[in-house]
């Protein structure tokens, strides 16, 4: 489903994003997705092992096809983790991933959580260029995740 470049601004502000189970059918096949794309843009590839569903996981698509999806983890307390988020290739340059992150963080600001942190491998330019767009700052190792090069974190704004 190739979107039209001039449709697709529109069609994706038009998307919502919406709470699925993180164990459910709709979750499993939007990270399988995921899983696929990492395993071919990964030098090793990919095997996602035995990994956990995060807490939290939401989900943007049209026609029953998932456009877009991301989760949250809480890893402390006040921390939250962005966990496998990701934009279909169709969907990308349409302003997606930045509303998928904002929309990430706004949840883990009503779980309470003051801090969000995310890993990410060197290979994912994009998302690494976009993480610094939104204010994410790199930091120390704060995982064993094998494939994550790159670890950011940001501080969100006090709820008022």
């Amino acid at each position: 489903m190739r979107i039209v470049t001039s449709d697709r601004r529109s069609r994706a502000a038009s998307l919502e994003f919406e709470d699925v189970d993180p164990s459910g059918a709709v979750a499993r096949a939007a990270m399988a997705a995921y899983y696929a794309e990492l395993d071919v843009r990964f030098v090793s590839g990919f095997d996602p092992g035995d990994a956990d569903p995060p807490d939290r996981f939401v989900v943007a698509a049209e026609a029953g096809v998932t456009a877009a999806c991301g989760g949250l983890q809480r890893i402390a307390p006040g921390v939250d983790e962005v966990k496998r988020m990701w934009v279909h290739p169709d969907w990308r340059g349409a302003g997606l991933a930045g509303r998928l992150l904002r929309h990430l963080e706004q949840l883990a600001a009503e779980r309470g959580h003051d801090v969000v942190r995310l890993d990410t491998n060197g290979v994912l330019t994009e998302a690494i260029a976009m993480y610094e767009r939104a204010g994410y700052r790199r930091i120390e190792r704060y995982n064993d995740n094998p494939y994550a090069e790159l670890f950011f974190e940001k501080r969100l704004s006090p709820r008022e």
